[in-house]
């Protein structure tokens, strides 16, 4: 299947300035931090304050990505999430607007934690088909907002991020390329991981989700693979969705790719769900472990269910990585 190319012009990521240890969580949950660690490979997730919202990270995440591409301007936003700061209306274009961007097309996408990977194909496809030449795609979770601070199967688990790239039109293989995407769903499993209708609290059934992210994650890392004329051994980093890192190490493991070629923040980050891979990324490139022309495999599986992956030639820009200014 032919398509217009895409590629990476800037990358940016924001954090919470909060830093949540498991010992902090255990102080009030029946939890210990060998537990969690044992059992998630988590340390410590960052969690907003009151009265920031995911709109505050993303037009920090958003704006950091246009300094990395030495842009002061884009012709679309499109913002992933699950924590928008209200149901109705869509958050991109307040975000858009407070990035001085009005007057663009911009919109939400929802898929959870596959919600970058899902943006990913639709800020390429705007690319494509010519309604616009740059793209700012900004994934934002605030999901410490929705866990249930009672539920330790949650609780333990998720984190608050953002992370940005801004996309422009290019072509094949050049370093920043997007190579083709692969997405799937299964509405079958919606009740897998959800926020009821009427409900606050997000609710997730791990056992089956942690069967179904390593299946649907490999899959479609293999198929992203083949889909980019690529093999295993020619990924230089795996760049997983950070679920937890026992489905990180399964799915590595079934691509076939050694575990020194995964790229992680879990330990440090928690489970930034839509920001996730973007968050990842951006910190492995400002701190040295993603370099340009690095060929990066990136694989994601969320709620819907939703799934997808892609590869990606890493540019040659200096990421901009940092914590949101002012908060607190």
């Amino acid at each position: 299947m032919s398509h217009r190319g895409a590629v990476i012009l800037g990358v940016g990521a924001s954090l919470p300035r909060r830093v949540v240890t498991n010992d902090d969580l255990a102080a009030r949950l029946d939890t210990s931090d060998a537990w969690i660690r044992s059992r998630t490979g988590i340390g410590a997730r960052r969690w907003v304050e009151p009265g920031t919202t995911t709109s505050d990270l993303a037009v920090d995440a958003g704006a950091r990505a246009l300094r990395s591409a030495g842009l002061s301007a884009v012709d679309a936003v499109v913002v992933a999430t699950t924590t928008p700061d209200r149901s109705c209306p869509a958050i991109a274009p307040a975000v858009a607007a407070r990035l001085g961007l009005v007057g663009v097309a911009a919109h939400d996408v929802a898929a959870v934690c596959t919600g970058f990977l899902y943006g990913l194909a639709n800020a390429v496809g705007l690319l494509a088909c010519g309604a616009a030449r740059t793209v700012l795609l900004i994934a934002a979770e605030s999901f410490s907002t929705i866990l249930d601070p009672d539920d330790r199967g949650t609780a333990v688990i998720f984190g608050d991020g953002a992370g940005a790239v801004v996309l422009g039109e290019g072509e094949g293989a050049e370093e920043g390329a997007v190579g083709p995407c692969v997405l799937g769903s299964d509405g079958g499993g919606a009740d897998l991981i959800q926020v009821p209708a009427g409900e606050r609290y997000f609710r997730m059934s791990g056992k089956e989700v942690f069967r179904a992210a390593v299946e649907r994650m490999t899959e479609a890392g293999l198929a992203a693979l083949a889909r980019a004329g690529l093999g295993p051994d020619d990924v230089d980093h795996l760049a997983p969705h950070q679920a937890n890192q026992r489905i990180c190490d399964a799915v590595a493991r079934g691509l076939g790719i050694d575990g020194s070629r995964v790229l992680a923040d879990l330990d440090v980050v928690g489970n930034t769900a839509a920001a996730s891979i973007p968050v990842l990324l951006a910190d492995a490139a400002a701190h040295g472990r993603l370099g340009a022309g690095d060929r990066v495999l990136a694989v994601a599986f969320g709620g819907g269910l939703t799934w997808g992956a892609v590869t990606l030639v890493w540019p040659d820009v200096v990421a901009d990585f940092g914590v949101l200014a002012g908060e607190g």
